[in-house]
């Protein structure tokens, strides 16, 4: 089994990141190609929607990993509504993470018992507003992905922010060893060539699409949190949380 070293030099990080920007840039074009991309359009540059969505979410909820977990993070974009509702009627506390992790609250968590579907809008303006320490501890996380591999590697949009999003939750012990990593996707966005894992990616335990649900053998290790070598000057100055963090960090020193 290849892994990627966890220092990297600047050359071997631009091609990797040139070979994930081409994998995602062809299931787009495939998803749309094929007509299967869903509202909002276009897809590129998104966690795209899907046909079959609700179905893939359906799949998933009927898994033990679902089941049995209490408090589910689910990702707030448009394809994972299915499974935002899911949590929300099977009686399980949802929390959702404010776009880019602009607040210093940025998680938000919201109780079963609404009949209004947990659209994005819905839960930033309803929601518990939470520091990342205040969540509860997460069994089960939903990612949203563009491309999946064939050891559980996922291609997001870009942005990294949902490993940044289990790098908070893991500096405030709000997941663990036990924590599982799904997500839900269409079959044109399974691929069945290795995709490249740069250290901070966080691969999946299983992936469900409106045909089934696939497991994940534990070939690639988790990131062991925030990688401050792998922060950037501009995500540093989006997220508030952040730099609170890396002060504290410094001072324990």
């Amino acid at each position: 089994m290849v892994r990627v070293p966890p220092a990297l030099g600047d050359a071997d990080r631009l091609r990797l990141e040139g070979e994930k920007s081409r994998r995602r840039r062809e299931v787009w074009e495939a998803l749309q190609r094929e007509r299967v991309a869903r509202f909002p359009f276009p897809p590129q540059d998104r966690i795209p929607n899907f046909e079959g969505a609700l179905e893939a979410a359906k799949g998933l909820a009927a898994t033990p990993e679902f089941q049995a977990a209490r408090v589910v993070k689910v990702n707030p974009d448009a394809p994972q509504l299915p499974v935002r509702t899911e949590v929300l009627r099977g009686g399980k506390l949802l929390v959702m993470s404010v776009p880019r992790l602009r607040d210093p609250r940025c998680f938000r968590l919201l109780r079963p018992g609404s009949a209004v579907p947990p659209t994005i809008e819905r839960g930033m303006s309803r929601g518990e507003a939470l520091l990342p320490e205040e969540v509860p501890f997460v069994d089960l996380v939903v990612a949203g992905s563009v491309v999946v591999g064939p050891r559980g590697e996922r291609l997001g949009k870009g942005g990294g922010f949902s490993d940044l999003e289990w790098g908070l939750l893991l500096a405030g012990e709000r997941v663990g060893v036990a924590t599982r990593v799904a997500t839900t996707i269409h079959p044109l966005q399974r691929s069945e060539v290795n995709l490249p894992v740069l250290p901070h990616d966080v691969p999946l335990d299983l992936a469900a699409t409106p045909r089934g649900v696939e497991r994940f053998p534990a070939f690639l290790p988790r990131p062991p949190g925030i990688l401050p070598e792998e922060l950037t000057p501009a995500t540093l100055s989006e997220i508030p949380w952040l730099k609170e963090w890396l002060a504290r960090r410094a001072r324990r020193r």
